[in-house]
């Protein structure tokens, strides 16, 4: 009878998993479909003939591959400034004694809490006054904004975790603040550091109304912007290469997950353990 029961369990999860991964599955098939089995009725579940002609096209007749450097730029950057902000502002908060240091960390949560469409039409009028319209720039000051309150966040859930005394002990055996920061507070946070930057890198990667509406111009469009605009109008949509660039845009996101995946579970767990 246990093992009935564990067989109709996991037959329950795997086709929870096959219901939830269908639509990424059929992405990937779609993508490798001849345009002419794209609209067959009754729809071809597998292609009759692979093809990879529609991802040569992608690369070759359209600007993806400036949009991808684009979102790279944009990810890259805005995970850099965040994680590093987030890491030097969450130490302030764990270790240093001064008024109103609760206070500040409660209004950086209610920050969080608002939804962050208030904040375009501010932080666009900001941007035209500061002349950064139409710029990467931007992009990224406006990620971050809505970004390091939750990193900032998660990164003092990490530093209550580490005991003050290893510091102290650094310090008093002659290293620096900053050295005992680096030799000892660093290595330690590196778990919650990764997680944190996965989580702002994917939502710069996915963020799609900012980038609507700061950015205009082709030359600075991300992914997610620029591959709207390029393939799906008011007549047509381009299915076989909005697929194929779909799975583009997913490739550098598994890549991440497949190899830090390891960091990811244990920064959350360690996140969660405080003393």
């Amino acid at each position: 009878m246990p093992l009935l029961r564990k067989a109709a369990l996991s037959l329950f999860v795997w086709i929870v998993v096959l219901l939830v991964s269908f639509p990424l599955i059929w992405m990937v098939i779609t993508s490798v479909k001849p345009q002419t089995e794209l609209f067959r009725i009754p729809p071809t579940w597998l292609p009759e003939t692979v093809t990879f002609e529609h991802y040569w096209t992608l690369l070759s007749e359209t600007p993806f591959l400036l949009y991808f450097r684009n979102s790279v730029i944009l990810s890259t950057a805005t995970t850099i400034f965040v994680v590093a902000l987030a890491t030097l502002g969450a130490y302030s908060l764990v270790r240093f004694r001064y008024r109103g240091r609760e206070t500040l960390a409660m209004l950086v949560l209610f920050t969080y809490l608002l939804p962050s469409v208030v904040l375009i039409i501010p932080l666009y009028l900001m941007m035209v006054s500061l002349g950064l319209s139409n710029t990467l720039i931007s992009l990224v000051l406006a990620y971050t904004t809505f970004a390091l309150p939750y990193a900032l966040w998660l990164m003092r859930s990490f530093m209550e975790g580490v005991p003050p005394d290893l510091e102290a002990a650094a310090m008093v055996d002659g290293a620096s603040r900053m050295g005992a920061f680096r030799d000892i507070i660093f290595p330690q946070l590196l778990p919650g550091i990764i997680s944190t930057a996965l989580f702002t890198f994917i939502l710069a990667w996915n963020e799609y109304l900012y980038a609507l509406v700061l950015v205009n111009s082709d030359s600075s469009r991300p992914l997610t912007t620029g591959v709207m605009s390029m393939l799906i109008s008011a007549f047509n949509i381009e299915w076989s290469l909005l697929m194929a660039a779909s799975v583009m845009m997913s490739v550098p996101l598994i890549i991440i997950f497949a190899f830090l995946q390891s960091y990811l579970t244990s920064g959350f767990g360690g996140g969660a353990v405080k003393g």
